[in-house]
């Protein structure tokens, strides 16, 4: 015995096919008394598919809110003042040389590197970017800088010196810092 039994009218495939067959030749084939199974299986169908697009649409709600909270959470503004000679940014842990100007909201300058050094003393500051070795607000905002740009950055507070601010350097707590800041291009990128 093959395992098909010819009276039943073949295997699953076979019934499945003829039934379909019949329904694309004759839409009325499949009234009757199978109606309430269709009907139902049609209902459950529709449910799934509206339970489906609830779910995707809270999905992407949820995905707009991360999104958003986690814009709320950058502790710095960037605007570029003269693009990058490349399209390359520095990688975390890798050596930047920067060169910058900080400023408090009033325009006091409380450091730089720039404009209170004699021409041949001037130095970029070299470390490496993302590692903590400067304000947050630096190295996430050095992290999204192309090499040769030149960007103003807005820190907050929290991203800067926080509640205790560095009265050292003139800087008070909860003090918003802002800096011009210039990638230099590394020797070895080739502009």
């Amino acid at each position: 015995s093959s395992g098909i039994n010819a009276e039943s009218g073949g295997s699953s495939k076979d019934k499945v096919l003829t039934a379909l067959e019949k329904f694309e030749a004759d839409p009325d084939a499949r009234k009757g008394d199978d109606d309430t199974d269709l009907n139902a299986a049609l209902e459950a169908t529709k449910a799934l598919k509206i339970k489906e697009a609830e779910d995707k649409k809270e999905a992407k709600e949820a995905a707009k809110e991360e999104a958003l909270a986690n814009a709320e959470k950058c502790g710095f503004t960037k605007r570029v003042i003269t693009k990058g000679k490349t399209h390359m940014k520095p990688e975390k842990g890798s050596v930047v040389a920067v060169w910058y100007t900080g400023k408090l909201e009033d325009g006091t300058i409380f450091d730089s590197n720039v404009e209170n050094a004699r021409k041949k003393d001037r130095k970029a500051l070299k470390f490496k970017v993302g590692t903590g070795l400067v304000i947050r607000g630096w190295d996430e905002a050095l992290l999204t800088m192309c090499y040769g740009e030149k960007a103003e950055i807005n820190i907050d507070p929290d991203w800067a010196y926080g509640k205790k601010g560095m009265p050292s350097a003139g800087i008070q707590p909860n003090t918003r810092l802002i800096f011009e800041v210039e990638l230099e291009c590394p020797v070895n990128i080739g502009v």
